[in-house]
């Protein structure tokens, strides 16, 4: 397979030297570029693709940098110009759903006065959409790096939840058992949300103690070498009631069954239709958010996977399969795996066990 630079220009480029692309959000250059830095930009012209770096990166971004000419400045505006006049560019791509109304008008004004068009619309934005959506093997490969530090967390956790433990003190313990394994940190602003929290799908941990007899929910994922995973697990303390049961053994139901049916060609909202109908037959109005998400460079990416996503499911598709049903002021059950979508079916890059664990 191509490198990430190499398709972006073959599908908007395609031959043509007087086009170019330029990548300016943070996120968009760490993913062609697989360098980190909070500036800079990145040009790719049908001959080259160039990295401008300030002092602060340049020499950084010479040793690490990938599929691209790392090229240093002092004058960015200057700089960018002059590799559009070099190469004989008349037409830029620009990214508009990552640039401000003022950088716009900058970029615009200045690529005009050179007679250079700007292309402000979302081509540019709907390719690298269409593209990152499709993992590589070496996307999987990371993305699958990153679950296992945050399986190995979950077998690591248990033997902490207790009785009058906070569900600050176990998210704690989770992102430093997770950064001492080698994660570059987490994937999101961890959730561990115990008893009544628990019917709160975002809940923020707090000092909120965990009583025997309570669900507790687990949102946890790691940040590994750019790449996040996404898991969700839902334990108890003690034995369970048999409502809780009937609760966590409908989640788990639909869960499984979106794993059993999904594959290429299937619509993200019959998906979702999927494991919505299965819990809305008991539990009315208590899935009320969509089945899941693309997860990869960014925690949460294309396609939505959600009761509204007309997304048509393709081999390469990394997403999140994470039912529930919440009960105010009651408990909540959530299980998530990450899965990837293969050539027939889907395959789950979670290891962590699904069944009902009253520790």
């Amino acid at each position: 397979m191509k490198n990430p630079v190499e398709r972006i220009r073959d599908r908007l480029i395609a031959g043509d030297s007087q086009k170019a692309i330029m990548v300016y959000s943070e996120r968009n250059r760490r993913y062609f570029t697989e360098f980190p830095s909070d500036a800079g930009a990145l040009l790719i012209t049908l001959e080259e693709a160039y990295l401008l770096q300030d002092f602060r990166y340049e020499e950084a971004a010479g040793y690490s940098a990938k599929n691209c000419t790392v090229v240093g400045f002092k004058n960015f505006m200057e700089k960018l110009l002059e590799l559009l006049e070099q190469g004989g560019v008349k037409q830029v791509y620009l990214e508009i759903n990552k640039l401000s109304v003022a950088e716009a008008r900058k970029f615009e004004k200045a690529f005009n006065e050179k007679g250079i068009e700007v292309v402000l619309d979302e081509t540019l934005d709907n390719a690298i959409k269409d593209q990152r959506m499709i993992k590589s093997p070496e996307e999987v490969k990371k993305i699958e790096a990153s679950q296992a530090i945050t399986d190995a967390a979950f077998e690591h956790i248990l033997p902490f939840i207790k009785e009058g433990v906070t569900e600050r003190e176990l998210a704690l313990e989770i992102e430093f058992f997770m950064r001492k394994n080698g994660a570059d940190g987490v994937a999101f602003d961890l959730i561990v949300a115990a008893g009544k929290s628990g019917s709160q799908c975002h809940a923020v941990p707090s000092q909120n103690t965990v009583q025997k007899g309570d669900f507790i929910t687990m949102d946890t994922g790691a940040l590994l070498d750019g790449y996040h995973s996404d898991m969700t697990r839902t334990v108890a303390l003690g034995k369970v009631s048999d409502e809780q049961r009937r609760v966590y053994e409908t989640v788990l139901e639909a869960q499984l069954a979106v794993i059993n049916a999904v594959k290429p060609g299937m619509v993200c909202k019959d998906v979702d239709k999927i494991a919505r109908d299965i819990i809305e037959k008991d539990y009315p109005g208590a899935f009320g958010h969509g089945l899941g998400h693309g997860v990869g460079f960014e925690i949460h990416e294309w396609p939505a996977f959600s009761s509204k996503d007309e997304t048509v499911c393709q081999e390469g598709m990394v997403i999140t399969d994470e039912p529930g049903v919440y009960l105010p002021a009651q408990y909540g059950v959530r299980i998530e795996d990450m899965l990837l979508i293969t050539a027939d079916g889907c395959r789950s890059l979670t290891k962590s066990p699904k069944e009902l664990i009253e520790l």
